[in-house]
């Protein structure tokens, strides 16, 4: 989902990355002009060839996630118990807490959805779902009766 944007965004500041004019061509005019950017190429690279960029290394994080689009809520579950630590910064771990919650609640493990969404506030009492998030059948409810116990 975010990771077709990042990569064309790595591929765009790759592009940028010589912004600096070569000098005008043989007869050309020094006009106030915006310089054009050269695309960077490896030193290996064949002309006319683009250089692919590596795709980044996915986190934990974004590998849970990726499952539980995907539809493997139990491939979700362990995947997010490694991004759930408490070394993680506060924004990983309340994802993951979120995403593990959201897969017991569609795996019908309530008890379980109930309890991640209790880390989450513990961890942040001003934890809160999305506006489209609240009104999930299966996590909505869950979600709203540990919000309204923990006031």
């Amino acid at each position: 989902m975010k990771r077709p944007l990042l990569i064309a965004l790595c591929a765009i500041l790759a592009a940028c990355a010589d912004t600096k004019p070569k000098g005008p061509a043989a007869g050309a005019s020094m006009t106030a002009t915006a310089p054009v950017p050269v695309p960077a190429r490896s030193p290996a690279a064949a002309p006319g060839v683009a250089t692919p960029v590596a795709p980044m290394p996915m986190s934990a994080l974004d590998d849970g996630i990726a499952l539980y689009d995907k539809g493997d809520y139990n491939g979700a579950i362990k995947k997010l118990a490694t991004a759930n630590v408490p070394a993680a910064p506060k924004a990983t771990q309340l994802q993951a807490l979120k995403y593990t919650a959201f897969s017991y609640c569609l795996t019908n493990r309530q008890t379980l959805c109930r309890q991640q969404f209790d880390k989450a506030l513990k961890i942040d009492p001003a934890f809160d779902l999305e506006p489209g998030e609240k009104g999930h059948p299966l996590w909505g409810p869950v979600f709203a009766k540990v919000k309204k116990s923990r006031k």
